[in-house]
This record gives structure tokens, C-alpha cells and sequence, in this order.
């Protein structure tokens, strides 16, 4: 985190340009920036007939790092990208990736069926899929001519 800090004039700048865009459309995302419990990845999401698709940024996590859970009506994605280790005597001149633990959450409709949410990860994109209750995806109904 002390590298967030070094020159603080940029980062009073990026702080300022976040709450300016979050004052005119508060309903947009950040698209992966710090939040209160770290770095928010950047994510997509998607909507079939079928059901829902959140498509996550993590480059660089190990699979076995990444955990979802599904409660009630709340998706959770953390992961950990670990720092590699620098050689002694290697002296950082420009720190901008993120380290550490990554928290985001997303509040799932009521038509998703979180008994049956599958996960996949590939090329350092997480894609997560929640199909949606039978009872609540679209049907088709036949009109009888009598």
C-alpha cells in the first residue's frame, strides 16, 4: 500500500477524477480501482435467456486462490495475486500493478437458481454462469386455432 502514496499528487488527482465521475453517475462502475477492502477487479456482466454471466479481469491469480461463494442474493469473488519475489538489490522505480487480497460483490435477481452456478477460468479471465429458475426463464406457448 506505501506505493500508492509516492507521488500523492497523482493520487489526489485519480481520488478526485473517481468522486467527480461517481457525482455525475453514481450507477456507473468503477472499473477496477481500490475499494474499502482492496483492489475491485474489472468486470462484465451478462444476461441469456438461460441465465447470467459475470466475466472478471484477474490476470495473473492462481485457480486454486480464487473463491466464490453464493449467499442468499449475493455473489462473492475473492482472489489473492501474490507479489513475486524481487531479487536483492533490485530497486522498484514504477509500482502500478496490484498485489494482495481482491474482494468484489455483486447482488444477484431472484430468478437465479444458486444451487447450479458454475465457474471457469481461463487466459486470466474468471467467467462465472448462474442460470436462472426454470419458472422464471422466458416460455414459448402455442396458440390453438379452434
Amino acid at each position: 500500500m506505501q506505493n500508492l502514496w509516492r507521488n500523492p499528487e497523482i493520487t489526489f488527482a485519480a481520488l478526485s477524477a473517481e468522486v467527480d465521475r461517481l457525482m455525475k453517475d453514481p450507477a456507473t462502475p468503477t472499473r477496477g480501482a481500490w475499494n474499502s477492502y482492496g483492489f475491485a477487479p474489472p468486470a462484465d456482466v451478462f444476461e441469456t435467456e438461460a441465465d447470467y454471466r459475470v466475466v472478471l479481469d484477474l490476470p495473473g491469480h492462481e485457480p486454486e486462490l480464487i473463491a466464490l461463494q453464493v449467499e442468499k442474493d449475493t455473489l462473492t469473488v475473492k482472489s489473492e495475486r501474490k507479489q513475486p519475489a524481487s531479487a536483492a538489490g533490485d530497486t522498484a522505480h514504477r509500482s502500478e500493478r496490484a498485489f494482495g487480497t481482491f474482494f468484489r460483490s455483486f447482488v444477484l435477481p431472484k430468478s437465479v437458481d444458486g444451487t447450479r452456478v458454475e465457474a471457469r477460468y481461463q487466459n486470466g479471465v474468471l467467467t462465472v454462469v448462474l442460470p436462472k429458475r426454470e419458472d422464471a426463464k422466458p416460455r414459448t406457448i402455442a396458440v390453438q386455432v379452434k
